[in-house]
Protein backbone atom coordinates (compact mmCIF):
# COMPACT_ATOMS: atom_id res chain seq x y z
CA UNK A 1 0.00 0.00 0.00
CA UNK A 2 1.31 3.17 -0.99
CA UNK A 3 1.02 6.28 0.93
CA UNK A 4 -1.90 7.51 -1.27
CA UNK A 5 -3.81 4.58 -0.74
CA UNK A 6 -3.59 5.41 3.03
CA UNK A 7 -4.84 9.44 2.19
CA UNK A 8 -8.11 8.01 1.28
CA UNK A 9 -8.27 6.36 4.86
CA UNK A 10 -9.00 9.84 6.59
CA UNK A 11 -6.67 10.31 10.24
CA UNK A 12 -2.90 9.96 9.14
CA UNK A 13 -1.82 9.65 12.81
CA UNK A 14 -3.76 6.10 12.66
CA UNK A 15 -1.34 5.13 9.38
CA UNK A 16 2.08 3.12 9.59
CA UNK A 17 3.30 6.71 8.58
CA UNK A 18 1.59 8.45 11.58
CA UNK A 19 2.82 5.65 13.84
CA UNK A 20 6.91 6.26 12.74
CA UNK A 21 5.67 9.81 13.30
CA UNK A 22 4.92 9.34 16.98
CA UNK A 23 7.68 7.70 17.74
CA UNK A 24 10.72 9.28 16.12
CA UNK A 25 9.07 13.20 15.53
CA UNK A 26 9.47 16.04 16.82
CA UNK A 27 12.88 18.25 17.30
CA UNK A 28 15.28 16.02 19.24
CA UNK A 29 14.44 11.70 18.66
CA UNK A 30 16.42 11.46 15.79
CA UNK A 31 19.33 13.12 16.98
CA UNK A 32 18.73 11.27 19.88
CA UNK A 33 18.30 7.96 17.81
CA UNK A 34 21.65 9.40 15.49
CA UNK A 35 24.16 9.82 18.31
CA UNK A 36 23.41 6.52 19.78
CA UNK A 37 23.59 4.99 16.57
CA UNK A 38 27.29 6.63 16.13
CA UNK A 39 28.43 5.72 19.05
CA UNK A 40 26.39 3.46 22.03
CA UNK A 41 26.48 3.59 25.40
CA UNK A 42 26.31 6.69 26.10
CA UNK A 43 25.96 8.55 29.07
CA UNK A 44 23.29 10.93 29.59
CA UNK A 45 25.76 13.53 30.55
CA UNK A 46 27.52 12.92 27.69
CA UNK A 47 24.76 13.18 25.05
CA UNK A 48 23.72 16.87 26.80
CA UNK A 49 26.94 17.93 25.96
CA UNK A 50 27.07 16.53 22.38
CA UNK A 51 23.88 17.54 21.64
CA UNK A 52 24.43 21.08 22.76
CA UNK A 53 21.25 22.90 22.92
CA UNK A 54 19.06 20.61 24.59
CA UNK A 55 17.77 20.88 28.31
CA UNK A 56 18.13 18.64 30.85
CA UNK A 57 14.53 17.78 31.02
CA UNK A 58 13.69 18.06 27.72
CA UNK A 59 16.18 14.88 27.12
CA UNK A 60 15.03 13.43 30.21
CA UNK A 61 11.84 13.67 28.86
CA UNK A 62 12.58 12.32 24.95
CA UNK A 63 14.79 9.23 26.28
CA UNK A 64 11.62 8.07 28.24
CA UNK A 65 9.74 8.73 25.47
CA UNK A 66 12.10 6.69 23.69
CA UNK A 67 12.19 3.75 26.63
CA UNK A 68 8.62 3.57 26.84
CA UNK A 69 8.63 3.21 22.38
CA UNK A 70 11.24 0.50 22.96
CA UNK A 71 13.40 2.14 20.80
CA UNK A 72 16.05 2.90 23.64
CA UNK A 73 17.81 0.86 26.34
CA UNK A 74 18.61 2.42 29.65
CA UNK A 75 20.94 0.86 32.18
CA UNK A 76 21.59 2.23 35.47
CA UNK A 77 24.62 0.48 37.25
CA UNK A 78 24.79 0.59 41.24
CA UNK A 79 27.73 3.30 42.16
CA UNK A 80 28.40 6.00 43.80
CA UNK A 81 27.99 8.60 41.71
CA UNK A 82 25.09 6.60 40.19
CA UNK A 83 26.11 5.74 36.45
CA UNK A 84 23.18 5.54 33.24
CA UNK A 85 24.03 4.25 30.46
CA UNK A 86 21.78 4.58 26.91
CA UNK A 87 21.74 2.37 23.87
CA UNK A 88 19.61 1.16 20.95
CA UNK A 89 17.56 -1.45 21.03
CA UNK A 90 17.13 -4.15 18.59
CA UNK A 91 13.70 -2.36 17.43
CA UNK A 92 15.50 1.21 17.21
CA UNK A 93 18.36 -0.46 15.08
CA UNK A 94 16.31 -1.25 12.07
CA UNK A 95 15.12 2.38 12.12
CA UNK A 96 19.04 3.08 10.92
CA UNK A 97 18.71 2.57 7.17
CA UNK A 98 15.93 4.88 6.87
CA UNK A 99 18.61 7.65 9.30
CA UNK A 100 21.24 6.87 6.98
CA UNK A 101 18.95 7.76 3.90
CA UNK A 102 18.06 10.86 5.62
CA UNK A 103 22.02 11.57 5.98
CA UNK A 104 22.85 10.90 2.15
CA UNK A 105 19.31 13.31 1.40
CA UNK A 106 20.98 16.06 3.56
CA UNK A 107 24.49 15.35 1.75
CA UNK A 108 22.91 15.90 -1.22
CA UNK A 109 20.76 19.03 -1.10
CA UNK A 110 22.58 20.83 1.95
CA UNK A 111 23.86 23.18 0.14
CA UNK A 112 21.39 23.30 -2.89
Amino acid sequence: MGMADYEKKGNVQETPFGYALSVVGGKWKMLILYLLAEDQPVRFNEMKRRIGTITYKILSSQLKELEADGMVERKEYPQIPPKVEYSLTPKAETILPVLEQLCEWGRTNRHI
